[in-house]
């Protein structure tokens, strides 16, 4: 057999969300145990609401601030734990690697700790130093009788000593998951142990057993609802009938392989809209309440209805007074109204022709490459149909971050966007935009600097002052050439505000373009680069956004020379 890509899977060590229920009440109750002692300690205890819930981003925020605090160092192993899983969840194995090392060996989810830096070296492609703490997390376990892990600690040891290509060591360690696995009937794991066997006799030539154990895999997998098990093993049945040279079979199961791929995407969009749909029963139920609160309000009218009615007969002459002062008032509301509703038909009016305007030269931009990119993919010219690809690519993004502002737009124009202002780390929200715009910034080979201090915290709300970000950044690498430089770091100027700055050495801009962009109006200039997809409605709604939030804008460039926006937001509560 042919050496080919198949998948060796690494069973994640997160208890809590993916083992028996034995497993989840060892660590549950050790975490339960902390949060009533310290249940005074309001950022531990939602950093462990948040980590019970898979939100990684926001355990990572309130055990940053309880670590912040540093006034109980018995906490400091359990917030370093929550973020060396949380970063571990979000690949970003580095970090996840940092935080577990800072965790003493007197902490009492030790063995776990143990058995989840072994996964994360592992990723890190450190495997004696992985092996090492495997092989600790076994003693530990044994010494504890909490042999329900050690199907997993065997797992990776096994995988580890493939990496070592040391098969026999792998084979020993292997068999040991696969059967401790049977005992358990979990049909996930057992599955998992097929793939394992079949990967490490691949990896020795020994084609038969391999083959052997992929086909148990798939077999397996038609009594497991896992898409994602599905996919992977009817990829590997595919690549073993290429090898084979049976390519009518192995098309077969590519296509079988697509379908589950379709089925897990399809999972994910039904999560997302179940999410919205929960959100939406809320607001409804709010709008009820408060139609509930006016109707009391117009039965306490009629209740008292004949009270006022005498009342009114001995008032009559001032009656007629007052209908005519309301009459004058009513007109002049009127006409107030007239002119809101004439200056918001001509900014939706200006608002739909720039945008049609951009998707439509989208829509042409992707149709004329798209005629490219069947004129390469028939003379084969692979060099420009990857280039054609890279463009088709960030002609989509900027197309979805067009409308993705629209949207936000029109709910803040609307009033129908949600604000909730909270104390927010600053450091850790720049290190997610970072980690978001990732592709962008390696596509352009774009050298980013996040200086922001990490004791820095302001009052705002965070969704808000993500996509404030998410704009700026853009908008940054966007007017960037390639090999450029991206810096977001912070300005200490008094005890009630904090400075953000944003810069840039890219293209710049003249002072009349920054007076255009500061005007303070909600009409939006038309673009004057008409080769960069955009509206100006990505500043226009970080303006709003940062007003909303009770912070400031200010914008200093030069042509060619580069930009810096900078922005006052308020560390505490603000009033007024």
């Amino acid at each position: 057999m042919n050496k080919s890509f198949f998948y060796i899977i690494l069973l994640i060590p997160f208890f809590l969300f993916s083992q028996t229920e034995e497993i989840n009440l060892f660590e549950k109750k050790i975490l339960q145990q902390k949060v009533i002692e310290f249940k005074g300690e309001i950022n531990f205890v939602k950093a462990h609401s948040f980590y019970l819930k898979k939100e990684w981003d926001s355990t990572l925020v309130y055990s940053m601030k309880q670590l912040s605090k540093g006034n109980i160092k018995n906490l400091s192993d359990y917030c370093h734990y929550f973020r060396g899983t949380s970063f571990f969840n979000k690949k970003l194995y580095k970090e996840a690697q940092k935080e577990f090392l800072l965790i003493s060996k007197t902490f009492d989810l030790l063995p776990i700790k143990n058995l989840t830096l072994g996964a994360t070296l592992l990723e890190l492609r450190e495997f004696k130093k992985a092996l090492t703490y495997y092989i600790q997390s076994e003693k530990q376990f044994i010494k504890l009788n909490k042999t329900s892990y050690l199907a997993d600690v065997y797992n990776g040891i096994g995988t580890t000593y493939i990496f070592l290509k040391q098969y026999n060591e792998a084979e020993f360690f292997l068999f040991k998951n696969l059967n401790l696995n049977l005992k358990t009937h979990n049909k996930v794991k057992i599955c998992t142990s097929y793939i394992n066997l079949a990967n490490l006799y691949y990896e020795q030539y020994k084609d038969n057993l391999a083959i052997f154990y992929f086909k148990k895999s798939y077999d397996l997998s038609k009594k497991i609802n896992d898409f994602d098990i599905k996919r992977k093993t009817s990829k590997n049945m595919a690549v073993v009938e290429e090898n084979r040279s049976n390519f009518k079979e192995a098309l077969a199961y590519r296509k079988e392989s697509e379908q589950w791929k379709d089925s897990l995407n399809n999972q994910s969009k039904v999560w997302a809209l179940a999410d919205y749909e929960k959100k939406y029963a809320v607001a409804q139920k709010q709008k009820q309440i408060s139609v509930l609160k006016v109707e009391n309000k117009l039965k306490d009218t009629q209740r008292n209805g004949l009270f006022y009615s005498v009342l009114a007969l001995l008032l009559l002459l001032i009656g007629g007074v007052y209908v005519y002062a309301q009459k004058v008032k009513n007109s002049k509301i009127i006409l107030t109204q007239k002119n809101k509703l004439d200056e918001l038909n001509a900014t939706k009016d200006q608002l739909f022709s720039i945008v049609s305007h951009d998707l439509r030269s989208s829509v042409n931009a992707l149709k004329t490459s798209n005629t490219k990119l069947t004129a390469s993919l028939e003379t084969k010219n692979y060099s420009e149909l990857d280039q054609l690809l890279h463009q088709n690519s960030a002609i989509a993004n900027s197309a979805y971050s067009l409308l993705d502002n629209l949207l936000h737009w029109a709910l803040l124009q609307t009033k129908q966007l949600y604000f909730h202002k909270d104390s927010v780390h600053l450091y850790s929200i720049v290190q997610q935009i970072e980690y978001n715009y990732k592709p962008l910034l390696l596509d352009k080979a774009i050298t980013f600097e996040n200086a922001v201090s990490k004791n820095s915290f302001i009052f705002v709300d965070l969704d808000s002052l993500k996509i404030v970000l998410r704009n700026l950044l853009d908008n940054a690498i966007k007017f960037s050439q390639e090999n450029g430089e991206i810096k977001i770091y912070t300005v200490e100027t008094n005890t009630d505000f904090c400075q953000l700055v944003i810069q840039d050495n890219g293209l710049g801009m003249s002072q009349d373009t920054i007076n255009e962009l500061l005007e303070d109006n909600e009409l939006l200039a038309k673009k004057s680069n008409s080769e960069i997809i955009g509206t100006g409605l990505g500043l226009q709604l970080s303006k709003q956004m940062i007003k909303k939030n009770r912070g400031m804008l200010a914008i200093e460039s030069e042509s060619n020379k580069g930009t810096k926006i900078i922005l006052t937001l308020p560390k505490t509560e603000q009033n007024g």
